[in-house]
């Protein structure tokens, strides 16, 4: 049951945020930060991009202006001179092969032309069309322009609790026109003041305030954006967040616990999060007939909860 007569313990399976400093024009030769930032971004699943839709004469741009459309395309642009460095230099070792090529190795050159092309028309990875075996490859190259992006739009508090500014248009146009991914406006200023308002209050204090956390969204959309769903598993005084692929099947997720889980999967006993909320127990599920036995073959939805039957022998036998 998730109703204990105790509290429960919550446990959330994280994603690791990694802050990256600004890049500016010149990093893909090494310019500010240079090779470190971008073997920074070369390590995570996905990015946020956030971009600066304020003026304060306080916090100084490399620039000396403000200009979030010119920082996109200065970032974006940086990014894709390092994939195709990156692409010449795949180029570069193919060359160097002696002997009969595989089929493979002949893939992975073509894949590495079509995608150099792409690239140099100005181009990001991610907004191609791809065939399963190409994606398969550029999956192991780890380009930077593969990766999916969400924009976050960093403006003033004043103008997130209006819900206007200036600059959001024209940021709206330059994504639209580049793959049109998830734009979020947020205010750095007002989220570091609701951070500050002890827990229990802030929802009373966003209504004072006539704006929300942006937090969440934040937080929702980025998972979303790299292919992750949530599932539950369930004690008596403990509930635990596990963390995988969107599109896993059952013996997947149960290897998200432990392997033995996978290995010696039977069985998966699964209720829906929001029939659970909606009838109050799981005993109530049972009787409305909700609670469902899987196979291996199930398809694991956001926000599953699973019970796991499995059985693992010495030999490793099911």
């Amino acid at each position: 049951s998730l109703s204990p007569p105790v509290p429960v313990d919550s446990l959330l399976n994280t994603c690791v945020l990694t802050v990256c400093c600004c890049c500016c024009r010149g990093a893909s030769q090494g310019e500010g930060l240079g090779n470190a930032f971008l073997s920074h971004i070369a390590a995570v699943d996905g990015i946020y991009h956030v971009c600066r839709a304020f003026e304060d004469p306080d916090v100084t741009h490399v620039e000396d202006r403000v200009d979030p459309v010119a920082d996109l395309d200065i970032i974006h642009s940086e990014l894709r001179l390092k994939d195709i460095e990156r692409l010449t230099g795949i180029q570069e070792g193919f060359k160097k092969l002696r002997g009969a090529v595989t089929k493979e190795v002949k893939e992975e050159q073509e894949c590495a032309d079509k995608v150099l092309q792409w690239l140099q028309e100005g181009n990001d990875v991610r907004l191609g069309d791809w065939s399963a075996r190409e994606i398969e490859i550029l999956n192991s190259w780890q380009l930077l322009t593969a990766k999916p992006v969400v924009y976050l739009v960093n403006m003033s508090r004043k103008d997130y609790i209006r819900k206007k500014n200036k600059f959001l248009p024209k940021i709206f146009e330059w994504v639209q026109a580049h793959g049109g991914d998830p734009i979020i406006p947020f205010s750095g200023a007002y989220e570091n003041e609701h951070a500050d308002v002890p827990e229990e209050a802030r929802e009373e204090w966003c209504k004072e305030q006539g704006a929300p956390s942006a937090l969440s969204k934040i937080i929702t959309t980025g998972f979303k954006a790299i292919h992750l769903i949530y599932f539950f598993t369930a004690g008596a005084d403990e509930v635990k967040c596990w963390q995988i692929r969107k599109g896993s099947k059952a013996p997947q997720a149960a290897g998200a616990i432990h392997t033995d889980f996978e290995r010696g999967f039977i069985c998966a006993e699964v209720m829906d999060y929001e029939e659970l909320h909606e009838l109050g127990s799981e005993q109530a599920v049972k009787a409305a007939g909700k609670y469902r036995q899987q196979g291996k073959n199930y398809t694991v939805t956001d926000g599953d909860i699973i019970y796991f039957k499995f059985n693992v022998t010495s030999t490793g036998k099911k």
